[in-house]
């Protein structure tokens, strides 16, 4: 048999070829792969989102006391001070985040959120530049980045991947 220098072929590929491809695949220089460690596991993140639909103000043992969540242009700082602006929020809008796609490491968590928010209660100056009146839902997908430090949420980068519909009027269900 013979081996050809194929960028394609994988140490993998060698193995399970006979015994020449066995002799070729230990001739290839050893890869030290990385650990893997994933401080923070799908089923924690989980239950986070859960905290923050059923708005549990658990939800902030999650937040590191200095954490920086990035919202498009907005930039909010501090523990206290995303728990002021989604009291204000929770007020006018139930936000409901699921998760679809989620991957961790040593250093942080990428995760896709699919969110539904429904208006309601009137809200005449929300965050989204434009009155809200109770009965309206905006459905979107949005990628959300996690720095982590000490199993806490340092900073957080959250930006719209897909808008699913512009705000439109349904029946509320809250």
């Amino acid at each position: 048999m013979t081996l050809s220098a194929s960028p394609d072929l994988t140490r993998r590929a060698l193995l399970r070829r006979s015994g020449t491809g066995l002799l070729a695949a230990t001739a290839l220089p050893a890869v030290a792969a990385e650990p893997c460690v994933v401080v923070y596991p799908r089923a924690r993140y989980q239950r986070y989102l859960t905290l923050f639909n059923a708005n549990d103000p658990g939800y902030a043992d999650f937040y590191h006391e200095d954490v920086v969540l990035e919202l498009g242009t907005s930039v909010i700082r501090g523990r206290q001070g995303i728990l002021d602006f989604y009291t204000n929020v929770k007020r006018h809008i139930r936000e409901s985040l699921q998760l679809t796609d989620y991957i961790a490491d040593a250093n942080g968590i990428a995760a896709e959120v699919p969110t539904e928010f429904v208006c309601f209660n009137d809200w005449p100056d929300s965050f989204w530049n434009r009155p809200l009146k109770r009965g309206e839902v905006l459905r979107l997908v949005s990628f959300a980045f996690y720095r982590v430090i000490d199993g806490r949420f340092a900073h957080i980068k959250s930006a719209r991947y897909r808008l699913l519909n512009d705000w439109r009027m349904e029946s509320p269900t809250a």
